[in-house]
């Protein structure tokens, strides 16, 4: 284990840079997300959650597919280029680590998306443990530790010390190209230990950790479909969409062409399941009301992606959409309701 004091950072940061992209949370407009380092960037690792997750790196909101171009009768198509350059994200915590690992499952599956395949491939992941788990956090009930996080580099930042473990190859090579700034820890594992006691110890006494999905999973189809409980949910909802985009897991996307004077570009961007348009088809669209929308929202984390995917469920916990929905809509919220009522209105 090693460690770098936390005002050597910049230094650490620019070393990484200088071979490869990275990518880390900045302020800008008085919001944090994950964004390019630069000179003049304003890092900031204090802050828990980024508004967005770290998923762009992967999976961003809108890249180009390929390009037509037309020269009278002949038609060419240019496919956009492959991630080719190394890059690094720093920071990410363990609930939007659990968010990639939903995105493998999904996009590296046969067929595969040779677009996020390649990001995969190039990217190495550091990822920090929660200093202060917040109120709106539950990433324990989907067995997350977000004190000890699994990624290629794990780092914990105790006062104004860095703490640095290498945890796979792709983290060995990094470790090595900046391992002139690190230095060897020797009570590091102690103080890595006891600050992961201090994190659980937090995390334990917030709100939403102990909440129960034993009535979620694969087996409870029919139902939890069919129970007449969303009626009554879904009704405040706005279909503004916030909880997809802010999500780690939500994968949904759409396909669209763009005439740029000089060629037609395909490319692909975030898409919404609680829009009235989504997947839209010439018939029209196979759920017609807000009620199916919403259901379709939550029945997809808690129950078909598990059913498809060895129990892994499609949410991590990490409270963003506690945080972000104006009409306090959240998975905590729809989890609760049906283990109160047990999927039955107040009739």
């Amino acid at each position: 284990m090693y460690q770098i004091a936390k005002e050597k950072l910049p230094e650490l940061f620019r070393k990484i840079a200088q071979t490869q992209e990275l990518y880390l949370p900045v302020e800008a407009c008085g919001q944090v997300n994950y964004a390019p380092w630069s000179e003049d960037a304003k890092v900031d690792l204090d802050t828990l959650k980024t508004v967005k997750s770290a998923k762009d790196a992967f999976f961003p909101q809108s890249e180009n597919l390929y390009t037509c171009y037309r020269d009278g009768k002949k038609i060419s198509i240019t496919p956009e280029a492959l991630q080719e350059q190394p890059f690094v994200v720093f920071g990410m915590k363990s609930c939007d680590l659990r968010g990639v690992e939903v995105l493998d499952k999904v996009f590296l599956a046969d067929p595969v998306d040779t677009f996020y395949a390649a990001r995969r491939a190039h990217g190495t992941i550091v990822a920090m443990a929660c200093h202060e788990p917040e109120d709106s956090c539950f990433c324990k009930a989907f067995g997350i530790d977000c004190a000890n996080p699994k990624a290629d580099v794990a780092i914990w930042m105790t006062g104004e010390v860095l703490y640095w473990k290498t945890q796979s190859e792709k983290g060995e090579v990094l470790t090595e190209l900046v391992k002139d700034l690190l230095a060897e820890a020797a009570d590091g594992e102690e103080k890595v230990e006891a600050e992961k006691a201090r994190i659980h110890k937090i995390a334990e006494a917030l709100p939403y950790m102990q909440l129960s999905l034993d009535d979620w999973g694969k087996d409870v189809l029919e139902e939890k479909f069919n129970s007449p409980l969303w009626e009554k949910l879904y009704r405040p909802c706005l279909a503004c969409g916030t909880c997809t985009f802010v999500c780690p897991t939500c994968q949904c996307y759409d396909i669209k062409d763009y005439d740029t004077g000089h060629g037609i570009q395909r490319y692909r961007c975030w898409d919404s399941c609680m829009y009235s348009d989504f997947t839209m088809m010439a018939h029209g669209n196979n759920r017609t009301s807000q009620m199916q929308r919403f259901r379709q929202r939550f029945m997809h984390k808690l129950v078909y992606f598990p059913a498809n995917n060895d129990g892994m469920f499609s949410c991590t916990g990490c409270g963003r959409c506690v945080e972000k929905c104006p009409q306090s809509l959240n998975i905590v919220k729809v989890i609760k309701a049906f283990a109160a009522q047990g999927g039955k209105t107040n009739e």
